[in-house]
């Protein structure tokens, strides 16, 4: 592997990267001022010192530890508990204006309630006073795929309403802590996501499913829990937005969002029956987050499919939840093709999957290098599709980036090729009206992923995993996302307008 030393002076380099220009460009000066561009991680991927200064499990800890991925990965990671300094002065580095993170709740509330662990308190405090220190907006998100495992083994976490409660309060102590320097609050990352991978398929935490949806599960129900988390979800994060509103808000002047996870969706064919399955894949990815935010119940394409097996909202919780945010945060990787499967409806137990009456498709080559191909329209389409369908609210697309093997050589320009790509559809997207306010590119550094551990790379930065310091390298994207934000570069031109 070709090593870059850190210099950001590689022009030469750039412009071998660049050499598919056609005749459109744009550049950082396109974007309103107040655009935000910055990159982001979670706290299991990249924290490390996971039995440190008072930290407890998470359920992600336990997955990990039982082989999820083949690796122990959250006990060391990328050490940024450590390395938070260093980390952030690569950001700085780079003029990374955004750093989205997301804060351990065992961390700091080890038994899931207060009291506070106080070594966990000070950390955030420091990393977050070292973002701000270099004048980079830290964006927090509360809870990514990590409960504390207290609180599974004391009720079934998501599965139990008493967890509405338990993140509000959790949701409390980091407005009070925090909330004095942190303006952008994303309650729950990838809701839907959480979910479908935790509790229907059981790939991610906790691990849950049933027979023939999910495998080697020991314990679950596929048709039901899906259901019954998200429902939970959406109402803890109602709670705690709603608690913002009314104590902070006033003072602190932040807002609160939650983030989806949205595929950009194209019928397979031109058929109505086609057409009419990409609109319900639509309903039951996006539509089961968003639709009772903005309208105060599920979609009605839910209600038909799923039966008595979906959640309903009181009166009370339906007001609670209707309004209950100031921004949607988007996480976009993959375009499917929809092809429609109505006869899978049937009085058999079902899940998700086969409640959609769609088969999906990834659009492009799906082998690992290319794994997310390149298809711009997709983040576009979504982007649209939220505007038009739920009152064009405020957007962070919160996640995009490209994948590839941990050892592909440093000089990555089809990542490069793909960011630059899906920030033009995003300006695309601006031009065309939809209220998006920031992209935060996935990842800042190579960290472990859910799916592949520590042998599939987003990072801009290259980490050594088997340095001893974890020694972080720039990659070829470090230097032109770089060039990007401090305005020195005009992009190749990709996305469809």
């Amino acid at each position: 592997m070709k090593m870059l030393n850190n210099s950001l002076m590689l022009l030469p380099l750039l412009a071998l990267a660049f050499a598919a220009v056609s005749s459109l460009q744009y550049s950082r000066h396109d974007f309103p001022p107040d655009f935000v561009f910055g990159s982001g991680t979670s706290a299991f991927q990249v924290e490390g010192a996971a039995n440190e200064d008072g930290r407890t499990p998470s359920i992600w800890d336990v997955l990990a530890h039982a082989g999820h991925s083949g690796v122990v990965a959250g006990d060391v990671a990328c050490d940024q508990y450590h390395k938070y300094k260093e980390d952030v002065k690569l950001m700085a580095d780079i003029g990374l204006e955004a750093y989205r993170f997301s804060i351990s709740w065992s961390r700091l509330l080890p038994s899931g309630r207060e009291p506070v662990n106080p070594k966990g308190l000070q950390y955030y405090n420091n990393l977050i006073d070292e973002l701000i220190s270099h004048g980079i907006q830290p964006h927090v998100t509360l809870h990514h795929f990590d409960l504390p495992q207290t609180l599974e083994d004391e009720y079934g976490g998501w599965l139990s309403q008493e967890s509405v409660r338990d993140f509000t309060a959790y949701a409390d102590t980091c407005f009070k802590e925090f909330g004095d320097r942190v303006l952008h609050w994303t309650t729950i990352n990838e809701a839907n996501v959480f979910a479908l991978g935790g509790y229907d398929q059981g790939v991610s935490p906790p691990a849950r499913c049933s027979p023939p949806f999910g495998s080697n599960c020991s314990h679950g129900n596929s048709s039901i829990e899906p259901y019954i988390v998200v429902h939970n979800l959406l109402l803890a994060h109602a709670s705690a937005t709603n608690l913002y509103k009314k104590q902070y808000k006033y003072k602190q002047h932040g807002s609160v969002g939650i983030s989806v996870y949205a595929y950009g969706t194209v019928p397979l064919t031109d058929s109505v029956e086609d057409k009419q399955a990409t609109a319900r894949v639509n309903d039951f990815y996006i539509g089961w987050i968003l639709h009772p935010l903005v309208f105060g119940d599920y979609p009605e394409t839910m209600r038909t499919n799923v039966g008595s097996r979906l959640p309903v909202f009181t009166k009370e919780e339906s007001e609670q939840v209707k309004g209950a945010f100031d921004f949607v945060g988007v996480i976009n990787y993959l375009a499917v093709y929809v092809k429609d499967n109505s006869s899978s409806l049937k009085p058999n137990p079902q899940d998700l999957i086969t409640d959609t009456a769609a088969e999906l498709t990834v659009f492009g080559n799906t082998s690992l290098e290319n794994e997310h191909a390149n298809a711009p329209w997709s983040l576009q389409q979504i982007l649209l599709h939220i505007k038009e369908s739920y009152e064009n609210p405020p957007v962070y697309i919160l996640e995009n980036g490209q994948v590839t093997s941990h050892n592909s050589s440093l000089e990555d320009t089809t990542r490069i090729e793909y960011l630059s790509s899906y920030i033009e559809a995003v300006l695309h997207s601006l031009r065309k009206g939809s209220n998006v306010k920031g992209y935060f590119q996935w990842s800042l550094m190579d960290v472990f992923e859910i799916f592949g551990g520590f042998e599939k790379s987003y990072g801009l930065y290259y980490v050594d995993f088997k340095d001893p310091y974890l020694k972080r390298i720039p990659k070829l994207s470090a230097h032109w996302y770089s060039s990007l934000l401090m305005g020195t570069l005009h992009q190749p031109s990709h996305a469809s307008s």
